[in-house]
């Protein structure tokens, strides 16, 4: 995976909390940086496709390794 500025353990958190945490997160982080999430709640990829589409956040990557989900999101 490419690189990112920050990294979210979301592991072990159902919905709407790796949501809420990542959208904390970002809001510290500036413009252009890239956060990692990893998360296992699998209602996780859709939360963070409609929050990239709802936020102008950019979803650069998404995908799954043993049930872990790992995301890369660019700040607008």
């Amino acid at each position: 995976m490419s690189e990112f500025n920050q990294e979210l353990d979301a592991r072990g958190l159902n919905c709407p909390l790796p949501i809420l945490r990542a959208k904390k997160t970002l809001n510290a982080m500036g413009a252009g940086e890239v956060l990692k999430i990893i998360a296992t709640d699998p209602g996780s990829v859709k939360d963070f496709e409609a929050f990239a589409t709802q936020t102008g956040n950019e979803l650069m990557a998404s995908s799954e390794d043993n049930g872990e989900f790992h995301f890369l999101l660019k700040k607008a």
